[in-house]
């Protein structure tokens, strides 16, 4: 799984927008605004989510679930604390 969190500072590391996701993926525009616009665990139809995973991992992003231990060694992005929310530092 992937959170729309993820998604968004995804496309932060690889400094592209929207549109170039949509194109990198092979979906819409429409379908990454709706993916991103999740809450929590990204909603769509599994096969446009697994084609936004794999260009992801296309382009060298590491999708980091739970409590996972990265296997590679470069930047990345992750709450400290599951429970962290939106907009608040701790």
């Amino acid at each position: 799984m992937i959170t729309a969190a993820q998604l968004r500072a995804a496309r932060a590391l690889l400094d592209i927008d929207q549109k170039t996701m949509a194109e990198m993926a092979g979906v819409s525009l429409p379908t990454i605004q709706r993916m991103e616009a999740s809450r929590g665990n990204v909603r769509g139809i599994v096969d446009s989510l697994t084609k936004v995973i794999e260009a992801l991992n296309r382009a060298g992003i590491e999708l980091l679930g739970e409590h996972m231990h990265s296997n590679g060694c470069g930047r990345g992005v992750r709450f400290r604390h599951a429970e962290a929310p939106l907009g608040r530092l701790n």
